[in-house]
């Protein structure tokens, strides 16, 4: 070898040299930072040091022994967040912050994290390709709590508390359950069946306790058993269980914000006040075998006060695959962008807008080069789209967009805005919707949707495609979207909630529908198992260019059809919709369409 090779071959080896130390993995125990399972300390302090440590490293992993670890409020460590449909609280409790990190991998071990009072278990903050798996997260004492029906009849209904997950007390005749640093009323309930672990039929939004009462005056029979009084025309059975609500949406279970590459594995949420798992603004998550379920060895039929899995103005791909959801307050996913509405047209190319809903506001909601979409809020028609040249906070509610080019002549104060580049792929595959409180995905994204293989048991619909930008201002308009190979089970749609009008709902708030200028497009129903024990199967709004073909309907007895809809099929001010190639096994209470505010036309069918 001569010379100037040696020197190309050794500078060579320096280069791979240098690269391998640069991506070599740095492994740290949690136990080398002083914390051991099962001692009881406060998990934070040791924590903190370890991912300090880890932020030097390009690509490292913190691993825990497994065991019990527990997590108490530590008033150093806070941030203030405006977290999407959260109470916005501020600043919030933390327990294990990743911020600014990037490559890193923690391990739980397949541990216990149990936490104590209101704090907010994991937050991912401006970090990117983290990997979190391997976890379980409880609390000793829930921030909701569940109470067994002992005695039930028209003047009052009896229930028996396990004072150690649950404790309350009496105080001038009101029930306040009590915690660690906390005490709060009942506000609303949910009956659940101890046979089957569903919400009681004919409850949801109607009320599992009805009549002339209140959850105060009570009493104490004795510890543990109270009375509430009232002149009841419906009351929950004995041996049912009730999940009584009393705390806010203050924090998520793990909070993902303004990250990237995301990766959530073999992670168990037993237990949230808020949110599941909220991400917002980041691009890239994936969830294999996250479950957001009930702790069934302490006896709870609760899991989260609230969604499974917020999914609010991300982007790239969202892949989630073998995850469940039961025992939630709210639906266990939803999807969605954030409309702002229009107050003030400052000149031809700045906007004055604001966050209309209280638990969406705070968000840095317009970033340079965003693709931001003009709606006309009765229509709900898009009328342009432009790009972001600046985005200016003036507080938590308000703030001003400037754009590259002129604004749209016809926009006026009081229209809308959506964030078009803040909208995900969405791929759901293989996963379980049991019995939770509403409905079972919520979806609003313009970008391609599968929603395959799938298992739902929810409450109210199973599936709601909406979009709005007057009430919840949820956007926005799907634009292809396929359900396949999806089983929807008898206890799917045997409560009513808000916009459930079939097993599948199509249903987006459109003040002024135009039969002709239709909101959604593309939805591709096919290939599903239905077991409705109740008419309505599909109600589709405003929506171009349906498909519900090839799908089974096999039809279920064991509750009685109580909807208002007495169709199949429903479709209203819809263009170019097939149905074909369905098959019924047994006998439906229906096999019929009723069009509404369309031309038959539109109609391609081969059901008689």
């Amino acid at each position: 070898m001569n010379k100037l090779n040696l020197i190309y071959s050794l500078i060579l080896f320096l280069l791979v040299a240098a690269g391998c130390t640069q991506n070599e993995l740095f492994t740290a125990r949690i136990s080398d930072y002083g914390l051991k399972p099962g001692t009881g300390e406060n998990a934070i302090p040791a924590i903190i040091k370890a991912i300090n440590e880890c932020k030097k490293h390009a690509h490292s992993m913190l691993l825990f022994e497994k065991g019990r670890y527990d997590f108490s409020i530590d008033t150093t460590h806070r941030r203030v967040y405006f977290e999407s449909n959260t109470t916005n609280d501020a600043p919030k409790n933390l327990a294990i912050l990743i911020e600014g990190c990037s490559g890193l991998t923690l391990d739980g071990g397949n541990s216990e994290f149990v936490f104590h009072g209101a704090i907010q278990p994991i937050s991912v903050d401006q970090s990117d390709k983290i990997t979190i798996q391997n976890v379980n997260i409880d609390w000793d004492i829930p921030l909701t709590a569940q109470a067994k029906i002992v005695e039930s009849s028209p003047k009052n209904i009896d229930i028996e508390i396990d004072t150690k997950q649950f404790p309350y007390e009496i105080t001038d005749g009101n029930l306040v359950f009590t915690g660690e640093n906390w005490k709060t009323k009942p506000s609303g309930f949910m009956e659940y069946e101890v046979s089957t672990h569903r919400i009681a039929a004919g409850t949801g939004d109607e009320g599992c306790i009805r009549g002339d009462w209140s959850p105060n005056p009570a009493q104490e029979l004795k510890p543990g058993t109270v009375r509430m009084n009232g002149k009841f025309t419906r009351t929950p059975a004995v041996g049912n269980y009730l999940i009584l609500r009393h705390s806010k949406r203050d924090h998520a279970g793990i909070y993902i914000q303004e990250s990237s590459h995301v990766n959530l594995e073999n992670v168990t949420i037993y237990h949230t006040a808020g949110l599941g798992i909220l991400s917002q603004f980041t691009r890239n998550i994936n969830f294999r075998n996250v479950k957001v379920i009930p702790n069934s060895a302490k006896n709870r039929y609760l899991s989260g006060h609230d969604d499974g899995f917020h999914i609010s103005n991300c982007a790239g791909k969202i892949a989630i695959t073998d995850c469940e959801f039961g025992g939630l307050m709210d639906d266990p996913i939803n999807v969605h962008g954030t409309s702002v509405r229009i107050i003030e047209k400052i000149d031809n190319h700045q906007l004055k807008c604001r966050f209309m809903h209280e638990q969406s506001t705070g968000m840095n909601w317009g970033h340079l080069n965003d693709t931001i979409g003009f709606i006309e809020h009765k229509s709900m028609q898009t009328i342009s789209k432009q790009t972001v040249k600046s985005f200016k906070k003036l507080n938590p509610e308000e703030f001003v967009v400037e754009f590259t080019n002129p604004i749209p002549v016809e926009i006026v104060t009081g229209d809308a805005l959506e964030n078009l580049t803040w909208s995900p792929e969405v791929t759901i595959q293989n996963c379980k919707f049991q019995s939770c409180r509403a409905r079972g995905l919520l979806l609003s994204t313009p970008r391609k949707t599968l929603i395959d293989n799938n298992e739902f048991d929810s409450s109210g619909s199973a599936i709601l495609i909406a979009g709005d930008a007057n009430g919840w201002y949820e956007s926005g308009a799907v634009t292809d979207v396929t359900i396949t190979n999806n089983i929807f089970k008898d206890g799917c749609m045997t409560s009513m909630y808000q916009f459930c009008e079939g097993i599948i709902s199509i249903f987006p708030i459109v003040p002024e529908v135009n039969s002709l200028k239709p909101f959604h497009r593309n939805i591709t129903i096919e290939h599903n198992t239905f077991n409705p024990f109740d008419y309505p199967v599909l109600y589709a709004l405003s929506t171009d260019g349906l498909k519900f073909r090839n799908n089974t309907i096999r039809p279920s007895h064991h509750f009685k059809p109580f909807h208002n809809r007495k169709h199949l099929l429903t479709f209203e001010a819809c263009l170019n919709v097939e149905v074909k190639g369905n098959q019924f096994e047994g006998e439906a209470l229906a096999k019929d369409i009723q069009l509404e505010k369309m031309d038959a036309k539109q109609m391609n069918t081969d059901l008689k």
